[in-house]
């Protein structure tokens, strides 16, 4: 049985890196919206050097149903080990915490779009299986189904933001890319869920609802527990501040007047 979050009224409050040179390239179609003013080329051939290799039955991944692996879980240790692999990766080069961060979201950020095609194609319910047009039955989407998805739990609350209408706040108590992760003291800043707000954000570009930008915040130390020693109920706690394009917004009211 799905259930919905309540929108709730809150109070609570540079350019990217170019990606790293020895990823493979990928698909215009996957990578973030360049600049104004800026072009990019595309080779129309294959490369022939060494990278992707098919297997000997010429069939790759995109032969496989899509449900085939529907219900497929990957072990925490696996997922640790990787993750703390793709940090590792990340942080070769990074200037400070914030590029860092900033990273770890465009390693996200080609996950999430390609997660709003798969999980709209699974899904058994035709009206379901249909793209989002408003901000509310998107954000239900990611905070549902998508979280679901990667985490096997929806995600713990849902807000907007009471002082600027066009920022939401999603939130997650324990987010589980940061269970495993020590951090020293000198980068105690930094919130490994940047890769996570990520996924968000190709989630939101991709379903046509572009944001100036999706990032994660640590507020463990805003909500105490009630042990009498103050300690936080969540110290690991994280909202992902999504603020969407004044355009949504515009279109948002447009469809709200016409009942859409």
């Amino acid at each position: 049985m799905s259930t919905t979050f309540p929108i709730r009224q809150s109070s609570l409050p540079s350019h990217p890196p170019p990606r790293p040179q020895s990823l493979p390239p990928q698909s215009s179609h996957y990578n973030r919206p360049a600049p104004a003013g800026t072009s990019t080329a595309m080779s129309s051939t294959p490369s022939s050097g060494p990278g992707l290799r098919y297997p000997s039955n010429k069939k790759t991944i995109y032969d496989r149903n899509l449900n085939r692996s529907k219900n497929a879980e990957l072990s925490r240790a696996a997922f640790a080990y990787l993750f703390i692999e793709m940090i590792a990766y990340a942080q070769r080069g990074a200037r400070d915490v914030g590029d860092l961060e900033q990273r770890l979201n465009n390693q996200g950020y080609p996950i999430g779009v390609r997660l709003l095609d798969l999980l709209l194609s699974r899904s058994s319910n035709p009206l379901a299986s249909i793209r989002p047009t408003r901000i509310l039955p998107l954000l239900q989407f990611i905070a549902q189904t998508l979280y679901r998805h990667l985490f096997g739990r929806p995600a713990d609350a849902l807000e907007r933001s009471g002082t600027d209408s066009a920022q939401y706040m999603l939130f997650d108590n324990e987010p589980m890319v940061n269970t495993y992760i020590s951090l020293p003291r000198e980068m105690s800043s930094l919130n490994c869920a940047a890769f996570v707000a990520g996924i968000i954000e190709g989630v939101c570009d991709g379903a046509g609802f572009p944001t100036e930008g999706v990032s994660a915040h640590s507020v463990g130390e805003q909500e105490e527990g009630k042990d009498g020693k103050g300690a936080p109920l969540w110290p690991g706690k994280t909202v992902f501040l999504i603020k969407f394009k004044k355009e949504v917004l515009e279109r948002e009211e447009i469809l709200a007047r016409g009942g859409g």
